[in-house]
């Protein structure tokens, strides 16, 4: 009997641990994704685990506790993802645990929140810098975000959620 190649059994070994879900990132970063990747998403719920593989056998590194906080999906692995918030701490989330639903965080200091998408515009809040708003839409260097009920316009580099040059409709 012929003796069986190494990368056969190098396959079947990465196949059985994938299934159990004890492969390590670096192999299973490398999974196929159904969207666009990067890409931002909110948070679904207040205390989600932020684990160091795709897969409940990993531990929970971290625990991301700000419902509606913006997210940056960099990676996926079949129902996980793998995402960064705005420190940079990057781990893998369920699916389940992420909404696609368009958020930003306010950045610097104290921002004014302004009727029109110009610097002269009137201003119609103030918001602290760390306050998560809906993300309305962006237009050119602006973006038009809801906080607290109160909608009005900022300039994109202010905010993070959103790329440089994405457009939102």
């Amino acid at each position: 009997m012929a003796p069986v190649p190494r990368a056969i059994i190098a396959f079947a070994a990465w196949l059985f641990l994938t299934v159990l879900g004890l492969a390590p990132p670096a192999i299973v970063e490398a999974a196929e994704t159904t969207r666009p990747v990067p890409r931002f998403v909110s948070l679904r719920a207040g205390e989600v685990n932020l684990r160091t593989g795709p897969g409940t056998r990993y531990p929970v590194e971290w625990v991301l506790t700000r419902q509606a906080m913006p997210i940056e999906v960099v990676a996926e692995f079949e129902h996980w993802r793998k995402v960064r918030d705005r420190e940079g701490t990057e781990g893998w989330v369920h699916q389940r645990a992420l909404a696609p639903k368009r958020t930003v965080i306010i950045q610097g200091a104290v921002q004014s929140l302004r009727r029109e998408p110009e610097s002269a515009a009137r201003v119609v809040a103030r918001v602290e810098p760390g306050v998560i708003g809906r993300l309305v839409g962006c237009k050119e260097a602006w973006c038009r975000i809801e906080a607290a009920g109160v909608r009005g316009w900022l300039p994109r580099d202010r905010l993070w959620g959103v790329y440089p040059g994405e457009k939102i409709d």
